[in-house]
């Protein structure tokens, strides 16, 4: 597996998590260490990233990130972009035409940004090749403008609605069971309408990988804090709590979304309460 990262974000810690405080930040710094947390505790680092496996002659990538040239003017961090993220996937091996799935937790913003380029004025699917998956759920849902959050204006329209109408989508809950041997499908609502997260089950190995059911390696020991993006706040902390579960009970390899630094670790018990181990 390989992370193609977009941008490193550093955002105000008290603007991310509510529950935010200076004895937090204290308590915390050591562990998360400078990757993190800046030295005031005052800014989190968060990655934006897809993840990219190869595993059985198969190219997937796990969600594609927040786009190039994407217009987000109500979300300045993701508005008219130029990152090297397509640079960064080549690099890796891949290009467009040899990936074979574009597999997405969720239809915010920074999940969904590479799945569509422009040319010649329309936006057009990113991996011609691809079957696509994602919720059904999720997408009759944000197809209602009265649901979608500020960040997320535009989305739909420009990186998703393509996607449906180029007829290469296979829905999570009807259609992709099978496509792709080992992946299972996990709903983990909360962040959004019907996150999914997905377990890669490979020989003896297993993968967890969990979307935005985290933002930062501080909710691994304060999974009752949702951030300031969790549309659904009971639901995320219940989805939380099944993902740290889950890893700790199977000792799955888990691979976040947006954490900095190392995105990947394992999650151990102790003394009731969950540890993060990075690999």
């Amino acid at each position: 597996m390989t992370r193609i990262t977009e941008q490193i974000l550093a955002v105000p810690s008290n603007y991310l998590y509510p529950e935010w405080s200076a004895e937090a930040g204290k308590q915390h710094a050591n562990w998360l260490g400078a990757d993190h947390i800046s030295d005031d505790h005052q800014t989190l680092a968060l990655s934006v990233h897809a993840w990219l496996i190869q595993i059985a002659g198969k190219v997937i990538l796990i969600d594609t990130a927040s786009g190039n040239a994407k217009q987000r003017p109500l979300n300045p961090v993701f508005h008219e972009l130029n990152s090297p993220w397509m640079d960064n996937l080549r690099a890796a091996g891949v290009t467009p035409e040899q990936v074979d799935y574009v597999v997405i937790t969720h239809l915010h913003v920074d999940h969904v940004g590479w799945n569509t380029v422009q040319r010649n004025g329309k936006w057009v699917p990113t991996f011609p090749n691809a079957t696509y998956l994602f919720s059904r759920a999720e997408y009759d849902f944000y197809s209602d403008p009265a649901n979608v959050e500020d960040p997320s204006v535009g989305v739909f329209e420009d990186s998703v609605q393509p996607i449906v109408e180029a007829g290469l989508v296979r829905w999570i809950e009807t259609e992709a069971k099978g496509l792709i041997p080992g992946l299972g499908f996990h709903m983990t609502k909360g962040h959004s309408h019907a996150h999914y997260s997905f377990s890669l089950a490979s020989g003896d190995a297993l993968a967890l990988f969990t979307g935005d059911v985290m933002h930062h390696p501080i909710q691994v020991k304060t999974p009752q804090w949702n951030s300031v993006f969790c549309e659904f706040g009971a639901d995320a902390q219940r989805s939380r709590l099944w993902a740290l579960n889950y890893a700790a009970d199977r000792d799955a390899l888990f691979f976040t979304s947006h954490f900095a630094g190392s995105s990947v670790g394992r999650v151990r018990r102790l003394d009731n309460q969950f540890e993060w181990i990075a690999q």
